[in-house]
């Protein structure tokens, strides 16, 4: 942020590790930031993929925060004003591309388990009793013990 002209006071950089699945003004840490902002303040994000994956969402905060008259600068967009018809139309390609991305991921990740499962391969922790133990404890279940 500061190698691009911003100066930012160390107290009002925030940092979450929720996953921006969740929609930004519902995650605490960005709500809270926002409940700091003022008419004319300027919110650095350094990547719109890493502060929201929802096209729609990134669309919502956008302008909930033009309607208190913060303007929102994405690094790696440039600085390309998102008001203007461009940099509305780069946003939503960016968040759109975010959100693939995202579904993606999700993908990929479901995939994982199902695909280990189907050549066999038994998912979870590790049994800690084996099979000796186990009838033990059935027996002296049936057992009444």
């Amino acid at each position: 942020m500061k190698a691009s002209g911003f100066g930012v006071l160390s107290s009002r950089i925030i940092t979450e590790t929720n996953s921006g699945s969740a929609p930004s003004l519902q995650r605490p840490a960005f709500r809270r930031q926002v409940n700091r902002l003022e008419a004319g303040d300027v919110l650095v994000v350094t990547q719109l993929d890493h502060s929201h994956r929802n096209a729609m969402d990134v669309r919502t905060t956008i302008a909930a925060l033009a309607a208190i008259g913060v303007r929102v600068h994405f690094l790696a967009l440039g600085g390309v004003g998102l008001t203007s018809s461009a940099g509305r139309m780069t946003m939503q390609v960016m968040a759109a591309v975010a959100e693939f991305e995202r579904d993606l991921l999700v993908e990929r990740t479901q995939a994982g388990p199902s695909r280990a499962r189907s050549t066999g391969k038994r998912l979870g922790r590790p049994e800690s009793l084996n099979e000796d133990q186990k009838r033990q404890i059935i027996d002296q279940l049936d057992a009444g013990s």
